[in-house]
């Protein structure tokens, strides 16, 4: 069952899991949450259908109704969810994978996340020792749903004057398709912007640099202020300034301060994972802003959000939650947000990469993979070499370790699905940035074997 991973189910279709899962998934699920009624969305991949169909009859024969939305986006799944006060949803997608790939996102009441720790684990045990199937004596009962228009007249509220902004826009051939010219115009201009689950024109992954390529290219040609590309699913949201440069997106997280703590005035918590530049707190406090750190992830950040009852929090892959938005995460409204934010610095003569300079205060090396197979020991070893020579301001030990010093951090955790450490590190100049990063290279390989991915 390799499919069953902390967030979500994910992995190749018909290699890691297959329609019987989908069936099986489909069964167990409303006795997990105690559902009598499940939504239902999918995505536009390829084998979507199939998948559809397969867990839908699960959930019926299991005796519970379904709720189906059709084509949607995650975040769009979420907005029903709770909006109509579902104990369970079910989103068919693999979000930024390729195209061979698929999964199921799965919420409880109030779209709150269903991960490994709270649900999707026991549904793998069910599967693996052959829990049987057994059909209700009545069957659920299929109904269609149209939730289209109410989520866009909620992320329309959002919605304020762009006219002086000039926008480029990569729909990615992904679920964003769904809404963006009913919410942006005609305007902007677009690329890939007709659903097509092969994703023809590029992975629907906006971190991977060379998927970005054809946005920096649209975003200089049209002379765009910004340049805005989604995931496959919408969940997730990325931007280049006016020069087509890519804007690491825990900096967003500081953006939508000038929305939240600034413009509404309101003050409170707010959440970034563990990889988040130091530059983003820094930039937050002095508006208001309580910064809490945590756990990468849908699974962990939205009900994070929700326990603390936090303002908006985002992580270092583009994923943004609003208190607005039942604490869950939308690319759809975090491309709004930001957006105003934007068009309000335009009008003061500020420009995208101006804002970024303002909140960039660090060089930072990004994410680096490393192919190790004792994860634990190789975690511990760098914590140990570094602790042993300096001494940290402050130390967390959740999702692997972040260990700050006066001039430099890193965070190094493992991967939850591959044989990885990923390693990010921060510093106040480039030379000392690569003196840290060559010194954890070198230790990796010479301790562990490792090799940078």
């Amino acid at each position: 069952m390799g499919a069953f991973h902390a967030y979500d189910i994910r992995g190749i279709y018909n290699v890691d899991f297959d329609r019987e899962t989908a069936y099986k998934v489909g069964y167990f699920l409303p006795e997990l949450l105690g559902a009598g009624e499940v939504l239902v969305g999918r995505d536009c991949r390829v084998s979507s259908p199939e998948i559809h169909e397969y867990l839908v009859n699960g959930i019926l024969d299991a005796g519970a109704d379904v709720c189906d939305l059709g084509l949607s986006t995650t975040p769009m799944v979420y907005f029903g969810t709770a909006r109509y006060g579902f104990k369970a949803s079910v989103q068919i997608t693999a979000s930024h994978n390729p195209a061979e790939y698929n999964g199921l996102k799965v919420s409880m009441e109030n779209a709150l996340p269903v991960g490994l720790d709270n649900g999707l684990g026991q549904i793998r045990d069910w599967i693996e020792q052959g829990r049987p199937c057994v059909k209700a004596a009545v069957r659920g009962r299929l109904r269609q749903k149209d939730i289209h228009r109410d989520y866009l007249d909620f992320l329309l509220e959002y919605k304020e004057d762009y006219s002086g902004l000039k926008i480029a826009f990569d729909l990615s051939n992904g679920m964003s398709v769904l809404y963006a010219k009913e919410i942006f115009g005609s305007a902007p201009a677009y690329i890939f912007d007709e659903m097509d689950g092969r994703f023809p024109n590029h992975e629907p992954n906006p971190l991977v640099p060379g998927n970005v390529e054809a946005l920096r290219k649209l975003v200089t040609e049209t002379s765009a202020d910004i340049g805005v590309i989604y995931d496959g699913d919408a969940d997730r949201v990325m931007f280049t300034d006016g020069q087509g440069r890519f804007i690491s997106p825990d900096l967003m997280i500081a953006v939508l301060g000038h929305y939240f703590l600034e413009k509404r005035g309101e003050r409170g918590i707010v959440l970034q994972d563990i990889r988040s530049s130091k530059a983003v707190g820094e930039y937050l406090v002095p508006m208001g802003a309580e910064m809490v750190t945590w756990k990468v992830g849908r699974a962990f950040a939205a009900r994070k959000l929700r326990e603390l009852d936090g303002v908006f929090g985002g992580e270092l892959a583009g994923h943004y939650y609003f208190r607005d938005f039942f604490y869950s995460d939308s690319g759809l409204l975090a491309s709004i947000l930001i957006l105003n934010v934007i068009a309000d610095m335009k009008k003061k003569g500020v420009s995208v990469s101006g804002l970024i300079s303002r909140i960039a205060k660090y060089r930072n090396s990004g994410e680096i993979n490393f192919r190790v197979e004792d994860k634990k020991g190789a975690m511990d070893a760098v914590r140990d070499y570094f602790t042993s020579s300096e001494t940290p301001e402050a130390t967390m030990d959740f999702d692997g370790y972040r260990v700050e010093f006066p001039s430099w951090w890193f965070n190094i955790r493992p991967s939850n699905t591959e044989p990885y450490l990923r390693f990010i590190c921060e510093a106040v100049s480039d030379e000392l940035l690569s003196e840290k990063v060559s010194a954890v290279t070198a230790l990796l390989s010479s301790r562990f074997g490792a090799v940078r991915a």
